[in-house]
């Protein structure tokens, strides 16, 4: 438990022995470090010092309760506290789904403190016209899960920790047959739903710790990340949306996320690359996901 910008953060770390050479790994929703627990000993391995947050409203990290303390300048404000506790003035930062939002936004509003960039899954989000929120309302309506965690506050929030276990279970799945959705709000219908589709993706043990987590945090902190997207609109206005640093962007081809066929233009110093997976890359195929990694790293390294 480290004390960072204002709050506690519960850190796993691994490979002390590699300082100097400082890696962070952020989870997205709704998961946990533990997400990352097959990158971490190859990361050390070569040579990595690792360091993975459960970040705030996550595990065992605080859970504040004001809405505006989840909004991206929190968010990336923990990280750079991070980074200031452990003496690095820069580090690589790895992310996944969420957490591949903050590593964007922290490039960008902190690019001295960023050398290098892998993210997973979610690709960078152009700042358009419209507060984000506000344009996936227009386009999806009001029950995408988005939108319905903003327009209805405590709903999904109180429906997903009743059917915690279950939410998880559903949510954690693979070799999914794409199917026309169901209407509603996609959450609860998982955190309803009593059969699951697909395959799991982890093992009953596994899940467990991702289970104990959220039965002691609840979802509500979890949850307030979405609920600031128009906020974070806002703040970033003015910001420069092009982010320079050496990139490797990973896409999982079964995702239902789309690929940004633009992100070059935002992230000029991008390498693409998919895996033949659903959304959550690192846990459904971790060996592929290493060795993509690691060339890379070697590679950029020289």
């Amino acid at each position: 438990m480290i004390s960072v910008n204002s709050i506690e953060l519960e850190v796993f770390e691994a490979g002390k022995q590699n300082a100097k050479k400082p890696i962070v790994l952020c989870h997205g929703f709704p998961e946990h470090a533990f997400s990352w627990r097959y990158q971490i000993p190859a990361l050390v391995e070569a040579g990595y010092h690792v360091i993975v947050p459960n970040q705030r409203g996550y595990g065992n990290s605080s859970c504040p309760t004001e809405v505006t303390d989840y909004d991206i300048q929190h968010l990336t404000g923990d990280l750079i506290a991070l980074l200031d506790y452990y003496g690095y003035e820069n580090a690589t930062f790895m992310g996944h789904d969420w957490g591949a939002n903050v590593v964007w936004r922290l490039a960008q509003l902190y690019p001295k403190r960023v050398n290098k960039i892998i993210n997973l899954a979610l690709p960078y989000q152009e700042r358009g016209e419209k507060p984000w929120i506000e344009f996936m309302e227009e386009i999806f309506g009001g029950d995408f899960y988005f939108v319905h965690f903003n327009r209805k506050p405590g709903v999904a929030d109180t429906i997903l920790e009743e059917n915690t276990a279950q939410f998880l279970r559903n949510i954690f799945r693979k070799n999914i047959t794409p199917t026309v959705p169901e209407p509603g709000m996609l959450m609860i219908n998982l955190a309803r739903a009593e059969k699951s589709k697909g395959d799991p993706i982890m093992s009953e043990s596994e899940l467990a710790i991702f289970i104990s987590a959220f039965n002691k945090s609840g979802f509500t902190g979890s949850i307030n990340w979405y609920r600031n997207l128009d906020r974070n609109w806002h703040l970033l206005a003015g910001v420069n949306p092009i982010i320079q640093q050496d990139t490797l962007m990973i896409y999982g081809e079964r995702d239902i996320i789309p690929k940004f066929e633009r992100l070059s233009e935002f992230v000029p110093n991008v390498e693409v690359a998919s895996l033949d997976c659903g959304h959550c890359i690192q846990q459904e195929l971790p060996e592929e996901t290493n060795q993509m990694i690691l060339k890379w790293l070697e590679r950029k390294n020289g």
